[in-house]
């Protein structure tokens, strides 16, 4: 019999399931859980500034490791201040366990002290939520939640517990088995017979690659279908590094600043192979005019997801990896010389960058000059704004997990706390955050965190004293009326760093960019480098919202026509 109360069982049932970091703020709603992890040595405890921030740190060691990871808060303000992190890891498929304190059950209704409705405001954001009203509970709650967080499609699970709930005993003969992913349903064969008849018939077929790759560990089987049959392969945001940027098919980004060949290419395909992409709008532009003379094949593990907003003509659903892999024998090899000689005039004609954009002071310099010296094993963290679409443009990802960056919701202040939790997830490795002045400031609070944990992160901070993108789109489509997107004071980060304990640069004042990123890439560490960049200097291609993919403004040769 083993008797002990409620907040211990839930320590116990975490490490039952293999959790040895959680990040989290204490408060009085869920002390008890404090004072159970102060008794168990096997779980590393990381102290956030901010709840968000701890949730972003337990997004950093899943979307980093594909494994599910564990975030705390209290109740009221603790709650309502990680939903943004849940929100972002239900956009992006994000498997995490949040567990917030709950005032009493005696006290719920009340308007009790720090009380406000987290399972209800939960439900829209979540997976699955519970609430748990007794300590029996939790005996099962805990391990269904990873269960259901790994099963299918991943995402994220809330478990909001009263504190008298964790303060009651519980006794019980046995431990319930730890949660453990499902094996996924497989794709229908018939249906896979004809993908194959379409894929074999097609001449200008395109595979896109999505985030259900990266979740499936399907990029060696996603190549291989390329390979086999000489499939040009774009990727989503969420996909990047699913193939190498290096690779001969590979087309890179689609969609809203996509290569402007990649999207011609797109236009001009019979066949639209989407495995585990959503079809989401800075993806697709105008879903009415997207790839409109190709069918369309989609292969996902989530049903609702098939033909939610482009009819496909045939829905593999199941496992992404396991859909391309039973698809892979039925392929016949075609060398598709006239599709891929297309598609090499297309890529040749409208590039990505000329030499003129990949000087060092500029943004794209800047990133490659961290490519190169980063190689393939770093980890890159991007916030959301310019700095995240140059880096999806030009960074040459090589492998899954390498790029960590919030796709679906989009959230400034995502970068630094998700670098942290990557760096804790991988200590042998450097990572590095591409933040904004805009961004940075959204949770810029965690750079004490970054100190405190003494982790080699970078953070590279694209200044333009500016909301970027903000300030881009009221200049092409509100007739340059900058309203509240202008900083009007010059903040000195370098200063504001040194101030949290951590080695930081500025770009013009502490040397030039080589020197720095020699010593910020290798010392070990955190460290902060402040590099000014232009206000002009804008991110194009783009797509205007609402508009077809094929009607791109800007871009190096944007007066071109293939």
């Amino acid at each position: 019999m083993h008797t002990m109360n409620g907040a211990d069982l839930i320590i116990r049932l975490l490490e039952r399931q293999g959790i040895t970091t959680i990040a989290g703020i204490p408060g009085g709603a869920n002390l008890p859980l404090y004072d159970a992890l102060y008794k168990a040595p096997l779980i590393n405890h990381i102290l956030a500034r901010h709840e968000q921030g701890a949730g972003f740190l337990a997004q950093g060691i899943a979307r980093s490791t594909g494994k599910p990871a564990v975030c705390f808060a209290t109740s009221g303000p603790g709650a309502t201040n990680i939903m943004t992190a849940i929100a972002d890891a239900y956009l992006d498929s994000i498997p995490i366990i949040c567990i917030t304190g709950q005032v009493p059950v005696s006290l719920l209704g009340t308007d009790a002290f720090q009380e406000v409705d987290t399972y209800g405001m939960s439900i829209p954001i979540t997976k699955h939520n519970f609430m748990a009203r007794t300590a029996d509970e939790l005996l099962s709650i805990i391990p269904e939640a990873f269960r259901l967080a790994m099963s299918g499609r991943p995402g994220p699970v809330l478990i909001d517990v009263p504190k008298d709930v964790q303060m009651a005993e519980v006794s019980f003969e046995e431990w319930p088995e730890p949660g453990e992913k499902e094996v996924a349903a497989r794709a229908d064969k018939g249906a896979l017979r004809l993908a194959a008849k379409l894929i074999n018939g097609s001449k200008r077929p395109v595979l896109c690659l999505g985030g259900g790759i990266i979740h499936s560990d399907g990029s060696d089987a996603a190549l291989k279908l390329a390979e086999k049959g000489n499939i040009p392969t774009t990727m989503t945001l969420m996909g990047l590094g699913a193939i190498p940027a290096d690779e001969q098919l590979s087309l890179g980004m689609l969609g809203m600043h996509a290569a402007r060949s990649t999207n011609m290419i797109l236009q001009e395909c019979d066949l639209f192979i989407s495995a585990g992409a959503r079809f989401d709008d800075r993806a697709t532009g105008k879903i009415m005019e997207f790839c409109p003379d190709a069918k369309i094949i989609h292969m996902d593990i989530d049903p609702s997801e098939v033909s939610k907003l482009k009819t496909a003509n045939i829905g593999l659903i199941g496992d992404v990896r396991d859909s391309l892999e039973q698809l892979l024998p039925l392929i016949t090899a075609n060398k598709r010389s006239a599709w891929k000689n297309r598609v090499g005039v297309l890529q040749n004609a409208y590039p990505m960058t000329t030499g003129d954009m990949t000087v060092p002071e500029k943004p794209y310099g800047i990133i490659l000059q961290v490519a190169e010296r980063m190689g393939h094993d770093g980890i890159i963290a991007t916030d959301v704004g310019k700095h995240q679409m140059w880096t999806a443009q030009v960074y040459p990802f090589s492998k899954p997990r390498q790029l960590l960056t919030s796709g679906g919701l989009g959230t400034m202040g995502f970068g630094l706390p998700t670098a942290i939790g990557a760096a804790i997830a991988h200590p042998e490795k450097r990572i590095v955050c591409f933040s904004g002045d805009g961004s940075l400031q959204m949770n810029i609070q965690e750079l004490a965190t970054a100190v405190e944990q003494q982790l080699d992160i970078t953070v590279i901070v694209m200044n333009n004293n500016s909301l970027g993108l903000v300030r881009q789109q009221q200049g092409l489509f509100y007739s340059q009326h900058h309203y509240a997107s202008d900083f009007q004071i010059d903040i000195n980060f370098a200063m504001i760093a040194r101030g949290f304990g951590m080695r930081a640069y500025d770009v013009g004042i502490d040397g030039n960019l080589d020197e720095i990123l020699e010593t910020a890439l290798t010392e070990k560490g955190p460290c902060l480098i402040n590099a000014p960049v232009g206000r002009e200097e804008e991110v194009y291609p783009i797509v205007p919202p609402g508009a077809a993919n094929i009607t791109m403004i800007g871009g190096p040769y944007a007066k071109q026509t293939a």
